[in-house]
Parts: C-alpha cells; sequence; structure tokens
C-alpha cells in the first residue's frame, strides 16, 4: 500500500509484517559544481511538494493515466535527492526515465543478482546515478527533449522522464530471524541498522560528481519478498508547466551560491565501514554530465538563476553510529 502524507510517499506491507514501513520523501538541495571534480554531500533544504495526479487528471499529460503515481515541481537545472527512513529492511529500486540508477540498464521490477536496488536503512540518502565505487553524479532536472537526461543518451527518446520507485520488504521469517538474534546478541548490533495544454515533464541528467558509496546489500537476494511489491512513478513538471496544472507557483525558488555562503550552510560525508560499496556502472560512468552536454552543444553553462551551485566548505561527518541529520536552513 503506497500513501501520500506530509509530502512523502508511504510505503507499508501489512500482509508481511505489521512493522513493514518505509517512507521517501525528495529534498531540495544546491547543485554542487559541475566541474569533474568529486564533492561532499550537500544538505537538503525542505521536501518538494508532492500531489496526486489523479487529483489533476484533466491538467496533466494524458499519458500518465495508466501509470498515476504523483508529481513534483522543480526548476531546470535544479538537484534533488532522495530520503529514505525504515526501521524495517526494504530493498529499494530507483530508475530515472526508466534507466536504473544502480546498474545503468533498462529499469526491470525484479530483484536481480547483479545488484539493481538500494537497501533502506543501510542506505539513508540517494543522490544520483552510480558511476564507480564511492562516486555518483548528482540528480539534476533537464527538460526531456534535449539530449541531457541519462534517457536520452542511454536509448536515444526521451520518452518517459521522472522518476520511478519500487520497494519490496524483507520477507518476515528473515525479519524476525534478525530481531531474534539482535535481542539476544546485544544492542551493540544494532549499529549495523541505521534508522532513519498537457506539459511535457521533465527528466533527470547527470550533474556534478560526489562522493557517495552505493552499499552492496547485507541480507542477499533470497532475503526479499519478492511477491510483495509497490511501484510508484514520481513526475516532474518545470516551475511554469506546474502553474499550469495546479494554479500555484512552487513554493521555494533554488538558493543561489550566494545565499548558500552568505548562510555558512555545512556539507556532509558519510561512512559506513561495515558495508561494503558497489563498484558502479560503467554505463553510467560514461554519461555526458550536464556542463559537458552544454560545452558540446555550444551553449553556456546554466546560469545561477537555472540551477544554483557552490563550493563546499565545512563538512560534517556522518555514519551509522552518529547523527543522520542532513539539513541546512536559510
Amino acid at each position: 500500500m503506497i500513501e501520500l502524507r506530509n509530502n512523502e510517499l508511504g510505503f507499508s506491507f501489512p500482509e508481511v509484517h505489521e512493522d513493514a514501513q518505509a517512507s521517501i520523501s525528495f529534498i531540495r538541495t544546491l547543485r554542487i559544481p559541475d566541474d569533474n571534480r568529486s564533492h561532499p554531500l550537500p544538505p537538503g533544504f525542505s521536501r518538494f511538494p508532492l500531489h496526486h495526479v489523479d487529483d489533476y487528471a484533466a491538467r496533466v499529460p494524458a499519458d500518465w493515466q495508466p501509470h498515476g503515481g504523483v508529481f513534483l515541481p522543480m526548476y531546470q537545472a535544479e538537484a534533488l535527492w532522495l530520503n529514505f527512513t525504515a526501521d524495517y529492511p526494504m530493498a529499494v529500486k530507483v530508475a530515472a526515465g526508466k534507466i536504473d540508477a544502480v546498474t545503468g540498464k533498462p529499469f526491470q521490477n525484479e530483484l536481480h543478482a547483479e545488484q539493481d536496488y538500494v537497501v533502506v536503512p543501510n542506505q539513508p540518502w540517494l543522490d544520483g546515478f552510480c558511476i564507480r565505487r564511492g562516486l555518483i553524479r548528482q540528480f539534476v532536472a533537464m527538460p526531456l527533449g534535449e539530449g541531457y537526461t541519462a534517457e536520452e543518451q542511454l536509448t536515444g527518446k526521451a520518452e518517459h522522464g521522472g522518476l520511478q520507485l519500487a520497494v519490496y520488504p524483507m520477507k518476515a521469517s528473515r525479519y524476525e530471524e534478525m530481531m531474534s538474534e539482535r535481542r539476544a546478541v546485544d544492542c551493540l548490533q544494532e549499529r549495523a541498522m541505521p534508522c532513519s495544454a498537457p506539459p511535457q515533464e521533465m527528466g533527470l541528467a547527470p550533474g556534478g560528481m560526489m562522493r557517495q558509496e552505493i552499499h552492496e546489500d547485507p541480507y542477499g537476494l533470497d532475503a526479499w519478498s519478492t511477491d510483495s511489491r509497490s511501484r510508484c512513478f514520481v513526475h516532474i513538471l518545470n516551475s511554469g508547466q506546474y502553474r499550469e496544472v495546479t494554479g500555484g507557483r512552487p513554493p521555494h525558488e533554488p538558493p543561489t551560491a550566494e545565499d548558500y555562503d552568505r548562510a555558512g550552510l555545512p556539507w556532509f560525508e558519510y561512512y559506513n565501514e561495515d558495508l561494503k560499496a558497489l563498484e558502479g556502472a560503467p554505463t553510467l560512468a560514461a554519461l555526458d554530465s550536464v556542463a559537458v552536454r552544454q560545452v558540446k552543444e555550444g551553449q553556456a553553462p546554466a546560469s545561477d538563476h537555472e540551477g544554483h551551485s557552490a563550493p563546499a566548505r565545512r563538512v560534517i561527518r556522518l555514519g551509522p553510529d552518529r547523527n543522520q541529520v542532513r539539513e541546512g536552513r536559510f
């Protein structure tokens, strides 16, 4: 079951276990410099507003109707990250334009031995496309049809855009076994599980390079209840299209680099020494970033008004045994 509450998606699987619940939200953030150097994690400012597609059925594109789902507004070249909250382990598949963000392969509902998902709550956030061990390229919103998105670069088509999510709970038997072992061994073992006119839509393109590990599944493929799955489409509209559909403006514009520096906000590093990182996808590593694509097209890089970036200043280290709050406020 999927519910939309307080601008986050709530997933629950009462048929599997009463504790099988998780939530996913989409966080506004600063676009990091697209300069081919690796940067720490930027903070989150607030959740993007989410709306049910069905509530605006007469105004959204007709091809959204079969999938339903939700939509959110983003300015061109604005960035986001996904925030995962769960105590019960979940396997979460994330795709952009039906391109798997972990493997770079076409999105499929099923889980595969070549890990094409993240494990929650071990993975508290996902900021972009996994290009190699410990590095991702930031999710950056760009219009479909201009060749920037991962979908267009890999398929040559601008069909889907947005994000696609599929969530699988852990089997109840594995969860109960794990909890029993944890209670028997002592609360120290808890450290291994951190808590924490119809418009054309936008897609996600690879932006600046960021230090973030995508952790290997510590439980194994057979731990997941593959008969229980919730899937959700998350569509993206630019600010003008959002006004046409909802009649309102997005609640926030992206912060400028000057705003960020003036506020003295921190950046973050996240480490979990108990978990191994995936190697990353060569297919995704070969994609052009937004800045590279603009140079190839003979265009100037996105202006500060379209998407704002700033260099890192103060960096705070986070981990499973540290405070995981990752936010900044103006």
